[in-house]
């Protein structure tokens, strides 16, 4: 008789003969199609190759595609935002005629905006990119050679990893010569690319930029080394700077400063290459064969405005001239201009070990000063008043010239401090949505002519009727007591709701509508006069001590400001001012207009520089056109 623990024992092994069994069986069914693969035979072998290559280079190409586009392949197919004259950027960045989407931008209408495609939306594209061109592999030399090749429909499948891509495509495959023949349905590749990491790169660079709003605070120091913001200067002439001069040294000063900033990383050996104000600290360092550019070209979108202005100048006027202020004993000028500068930066991740990149554009914007605020969401109002963004009355606007004939501008509206950009007429001609707001101003801008404004309360009153006077440019000839001066002056022409100032005779020229001006001419002598040190005493009242200081008893303290030797480099020698009303039939028949002021005594001290700005006021200017 067999024992109880035999049959136990053989119970057992079936047990595990069977398990073996289902597992072979499984394993068997799953790879089945690996094991059983037919072999692809020798003639057949070298076109499934080209095929193959095929898949790797479509996918190379769209891979390029990809990452010289910020990540769209389909670029064209995305909704196009314009820019205005407010905010200069579309919702691409022209790229030596490539079409590059912003990461982040600032829409016409002022609205901050986000498109950052994810990882899978990539993928997406590259799969629909390998679909369409797998089909177009070129195979014909096969075919001139008895190959006869069909193929079906392709689905493609894309993984995006950081060192390579893995694509599966289904599609089916008939290859056939002769005898030899071949049908294959799944195909898979993995094609070496360090894309993902280069996006991965792309992706903290602009989660930082989003967070410490680096590149807005690197923008912020160029305009306060390359453009006057805050100041005093001591001297008894007014300070002087032409608008377009400073915005083109900007322009050139960001140019040059994107382009010298740097992540940190091996790449760089800052030890011997680099002032490390310039390096950027992500959060990792790059591996030596990582390193990223930051770019700017002064041909690229920019808008540039600051305030305040007397047309295109900026004027400081000195402090210490003025009747009453000779006891001062010195000059000195202060100056406070505020800025807003737009302008984008390419940011390229750069692989040159395999020759690959990846950039994209954002949009860099200070206002006041200062940098715009952080973003906060994907649809964000950039610091107005949400005034503009209630805009339901509608209003009709007609723009003319001064003969009633129509003039296509500019349309903007001003009310309780926020400007809303509205469009642009066509043939004179512009109706749609104002904001409701009691005394706006509709402002009218149009190229040629002087900007207008027509006060206006939205609420009430649906139609408005500008008309823009037409600029002239005249040329500007100084005499002093009827003699020609190459003397430097500094010419105004101030009248209702306009401005213009020339420094001459740097600026010859200026552009002028019909209208009633005060014109003011201040000219100036180069002087080596100097003015000894002065000490002048301040007093305040302080509370005298803790138990005085509630009671309000206080006393004088009083302190010594001392204030350095100065040498007065220019001094005015000579000006006046007159009222004038300019017709336009003086400046459509005038190329000129001559000026004449009269000369002033050369001053010799502080108090005859204080006189001599008392006399000029007084002095009357003869105008003259040519």
């Amino acid at each position: 008789m067999i024992s109880e623990n035999i049959k136990k024992g053989q119970v057992t092994i079936f047990i595990i003969v069977a398990i073996i069994l289902v597992f072979a069986v499984v394993i068997f069914f799953f790879y089945r199609e690996s094991i059983f693969k037919d072999k692809v035979p020798a003639t057949i072998s070298p076109v499934y190759s080209s095929f193959l290559d095929c898949v790797e280079e479509d996918t190379l190409l769209g891979v390029d595609i990809l990452g010289t586009q910020g990540g769209y392949i389909y670029v064209n197919e995305l909704e196009f935002s314009p820019g205005s004259a407010y905010m200069p950027f579309s919702s691409q960045l022209d790229f030596y005629g490539n079409a590059v989407p912003y990461w982040y931008y600032v829409s016409g209408n002022n609205i901050q905006k986000e498109e950052i495609p994810a990882k899978s939306d990539m993928e997406r594209e590259l799969e629909r990119f390998i679909e369409e061109q797998i089909v177009l592999c070129n195979l014909n030399l096969y075919k001139e050679n008895g190959y006869k090749i069909e193929n079906g429909e392709p689905k493609v499948d894309v993984k995006i990893n950081s060192k390579n891509i893995e694509i599966n495509l289904d599609m089916d495959l008939n290859i056939r010569k002769g005898d030899d023949k071949y049908s294959v349905a799944s195909h898979k590749k993995t094609v070496k690319t360090n894309f993902g990491k280069l996006y991965d790169i792309a992706r903290d660079v602009y989660d930082y930029e989003q967070d410490t709003l680096f590149l807005e605070n690197y923008g912020v120091d160029t305009l306060r080394n390359y453009a006057p913001v805050d100041g005093v200067e001591f001297s008894c002439k007014p300070e002087t700077w032409i608008a377009l001069n400073v915005s083109e040294t900007l322009k050139d000063a960001i140019e040059a400063n994107t382009q010298a900033l740097r992540v940190k990383g091996k790449y760089y050996d800052l030890s011997k290459d680099g002032n490390k104000y310039f390096v950027v600290d992500v959060g990792d360092d790059l591996s030596k064969d990582y390193r990223v550019n930051f770019m700017n070209s002064r041909y690229w979108p920019y808008a540039f405005d600051v305030s305040p202005t007397q047309g295109d100048i900026l004027i400081a006027n000195p402090v210490g001239n003025q009747e009453g202020l000779g006891i001062l004993g010195f000059c000195y000028v202060p100056y406070h201009f505020v800025y807003d500068l737009k302008y984008p930066v390419l940011v390229q991740v750069m692989d040159e070990s395999a020759d690959e990149v990846f950039q994209f554009p954002v949009a860099v914007v200070i206002q006041g000063n200062k940098p715009r605020e952080p973003l906060e969401g994907n649809a964000a109002d950039l610091g107005d008043v949400e005034l503009c963004q209630y805009a339901n009355q509608e209003v009709e606007v007609r723009t003319y010239n001064t003969n009633l004939n129509s003039v296509d501008a500019d349309i903007s509206f001003n009310c309780l401090g926020s400007r809303c950009n509205i469009g642009e007429t066509f043939q004179g001609r512009l109706t749609e949505y104002f904001p409701q707001c009691v005394n706006g101003f509709v402002i009218a801008k149009a190229e040629g002519y002087e900007t207008a404004q027509y006060l206006v309360s939205t609420n009430v009153e649906d139609s408005v009727d500008i008309i823009l006077d037409k600029l002239y440019e005249v040329d500007i000839d100084l005499l002093i007591d009827g003699r020609p001066t190459s003397k430097e002056a500094i010419i105004s022409f101030a009248g209702d709701n306009k401005a213009k100032t020339i420094i001459y005779p740097e600026q010859r020229s200026v552009e002028l509508s019909q209208g009633l001006y005060d014109i003011k001419v201040q000219v100036f002598d180069d002087s080596i006069l100097t003015i000894g040190a002065t000490t002048t005493k301040q007093c305040y009242e302080v509370p005298r001590g803790a138990v005085g200081g509630f009671f309000g008893i206080t006393k004088e303290e009083c302190v010594d400001i001392e204030y350095p030797e100065q040498v007065v480099s220019q001094v005015l020698i000579g000006g006046g001012e007159v009222e004038y009303f300019i017709l336009e039939s003086e400046l459509i028949n005038a190329r000129t207009i001559e000026i004449d002021t009269e000369s002033l005594i050369k001053p010799n001290s502080i108090e005859a520089i204080n006189t001599n700005y008392n006399l000029f006021e007084n002095r009357i200017l003869g105008v003259k056109f040519k």
